[in-house]
């Protein structure tokens, strides 16, 4: 039996609302945290969130926006975007009286810090034992039970291991690892990289283009994986390789569909957050540090930014030197 029977989503986007669900069909007991007191109500009595239509919530997840209730549970999902994770552990840490599983459950990587999700964790809730969740999935299909497979890090096996054993369940299937930079990093990477790949969509580059973007992206995203200690069999795994194809190959991903708007010319879909845009500038300094070349992911910082138009990003990435391949 796990040491984990209830578990608490912070966070009742559509992710958030996604996971409450794959928990309760992990058998566990189930709390829906929304920040906004009458999303919650609204949640709680009509079982169905407005920002993942067309799926029915259990009825024995309890939605609530009381953060001291969600703290009793033994562990703690956190579903708010990468650059709010701060901020919600900083509120949470208030009520959790004795050290637990906090896992992130965003890809990015915090502005101004430079600091990924679990440090974050670290720091704003000393006690917590953080662990990070990423790997290729969408709310939608997670919500709906369709077969998924995702990556859950934490620094110690036995706490990773218990945490897979929590979720875990036959449509959606947790592998665990002790890797938390690497999934960290192939979580946020693959972000940036996905509106890369949108942007040659958009731009009706070809099968071909999107298909050396997307190797060229996963090249100089292991780069950076091994230049902060990352292994190599993470980087290759769901969390790296696996999230990078999925993102950079459907509409569904937030990141690619942002992509393909700009490749278009048109405005940002309304409505829909891709955290590529807030990682990668920092994605692209985080490597700079490093001494790491990335020359897409700066291509793609360098659009978002204004500082160049999508045919010069192109003409300077085809023009760049020939090498050999790593």
């Amino acid at each position: 039996m796990t040491a984990f029977q209830s578990v608490a989503v912070i966070g009742a986007g559509a992710w958030g609302t996604a996971l409450a669900t794959v928990a309760a069909r992990a058998g566990r007991s189930v709390t829906l945290w929304a920040r906004n007191a009458e999303h919650a109500t609204r949640i709680a009595s009509t079982r169905d969130n407005p920002r993942l239509p067309g799926v029915r919530l259990a009825p024995e997840i309890i939605v609530t926006h009381e953060l001291a209730v969600a703290a009793r549970a033994d562990m703690l999902l956190i579903a708010t975007p990468a650059q709010h994770l701060r901020g919600t552990v900083n509120m949470l840490a208030s009520h959790l009286a004795k050290p637990m599983p906090i896992v992130a459950c965003a890809k990015g990587i915090e502005h101004g810090t430079h600091k990924f999700m679990t440090d974050v964790i670290a720091e704003a809730a000393p006690h917590a034992q953080p662990a990070i969740l990423s790997g290729p999935s969408f709310a939608d299909d997670v919500a709906r039970g369709l077969p998924t497979a995702v990556t859950l890090a934490a620094k110690d096996e036995a706490l990773a291991s218990s945490l897979v054993q929590a979720l875990g369940s036959a449509t959606f299937r947790p592998y665990h690892t002790t890797d938390v930079r690497g999934v960290e990093i192939g979580g946020a990477a693959k972000n940036v990289l996905a509106i890369a790949a949108g942007i040659v969509v958009g731009r009706n580059l070809g099968a071909s283009a999107l298909a050396a973007l997307t190797t060229r992206g996963f090249s100089e995203l292991a780069r950076l994986g091994r230049a902060c200690g990352a292994r190599t069999e993470t980087l290759s795994g769901l969390s790296g390789l696996g999230d990078l194809l999925l993102s950079c190959s459907t509409a569904q991903s937030r990141n690619f569909a942002l992509g393909i708007a700009l490749g278009r010319g048109e405005a940002a879909p309304a409505g829909k957050l891709a955290e590529g845009a807030f990682t990668a500038p920092v994605l692209v300094e985080l490597a700079a540090a490093r001494n790491v070349d990335m020359p897409v992911s700066e291509a793609v910082a360098a659009i978002l930014s204004g500082r160049s138009t999508i045919d010069a990003a192109i003409s300077g990435l085809l023009t760049r030197p020939f090498k050999a391949e790593e």
